[in-house]
């Protein structure tokens, strides 16, 4: 039995169209959490333009006042324009995720890389150290560091990067182990490259895709963990001006003044999504259109 001419040109179709849609599904998701992302960090970098009021000032005559033309998201029990407050707090969770992502991927990456590239004894120590790390759970670990440290911001990235690291070199060790036994890295071996060389120039710029994958979602569990720290005491301290510190503040005030806590809730939930969505799209991509 002979196939119909038309039989291929249809599968071609069904696969094309597939693949569209497929492409069409990562095209938005990662424009919708650029977009988002984007206006958050503007917002974050232009709040003196979007807001007349000090996030820190206070004005116990305005306290606890609705939502306004004059306060659009009200203010909270000292007075203090919580528009202000929140987009001012944006800098510092903004700079929460993109510390407590790029110490723990640099230094995860290089010893991944190591223990991949080189195994043996390197790699049964970082394994064996990794292993520990990984024995406790996450935030009970940093929580027990930064108590330990005291609490503050810098100890805050100190104890995300001596536990996060260990994330990205697992992903780093299985992406060299599996790459250094490629043909291009055993022709730059043959070559009398050195090892310096054939990690860095030709084997970590093809391992590092997972991990900035992974690091964009990581940058929003570091965002949450900063709130959450602060809300606990152990982050962000007073005046400054952090989502998770203000929604702390305001607990008292959750049932009777709603707007106190909804919005820097709504901007942890807003950011976390947002930079989600950039992972989703950068997965998305690192695995190509499968047709």
């Amino acid at each position: 039995m002979t196939n119909s001419p038309a039989e291929p040109l249809a599968t071609r179709y069904a696969l094309f169209r597939g693949a569209r849609i497929r492409l069409g599904k990562q095209s938005w998701s990662f424009a919708v959490g650029i977009c988002g992302f984007s206006i958050i960090v503007l917002a974050a970098i232009f709040a003196p333009m979007l807001t007349p009021y000090d996030p820190v000032a206070l004005d116990f005559s305005s306290a606890l006042q609705a939502p306004s033309w004059s306060h659009p998201f009200g203010t909270d029990n000292l007075g203090r324009d919580v528009l202000a407050r929140v987009l001012y707090a944006a800098r510092v969770d903004l700079q929460i995720g993109a510390i407590g992502v790029a110490f723990p991927l640099m230094i995860g990456s290089v010893m991944g890389l190591l223990a991949g590239y080189f195994g043996g004894w390197l790699d049964a120590l970082i394994g064996r150290a990794i292993d520990i790390v990984i024995a406790f759970p996450f935030l009970v670990l940093v929580i027990a560091i930064v108590a330990m440290l005291g609490p503050g911001l810098v100890n805050l990235y100190i104890a995300v990067t001596l536990v996060s690291w260990v994330l990205y070199a697992r992903i780093l060790r299985g992406e060299t182990f599996a790459l250094k036994r490629r043909e291009y890295v055993l022709a730059a071996t043959s070559l009398g490259y050195s090892h310096a060389r054939i990690m860095f120039r030709h084997v970590l710029p093809n391992a590092i895709a997972p991990a900035i994958v992974f690091a964009m979602s990581d940058y929003a569990l570091d965002v949450q963990l900063g709130a959450t720290l602060s809300f606990f005491g152990l982050g962000v301290q007073p005046p400054t001006p952090e989502w998770g510190l203000m929604i702390a503040e305001a607990r008292s005030f959750m049932l009777t003044e709603p707007w106190v806590v909804l919005f820097p809730g709504l901007a942890i939930v807003t950011l976390s999504l947002c930079v989600s969505l950039i992972g989703d799209g950068l997965a998305d991509r690192a695995r190509g259109i499968d047709v």
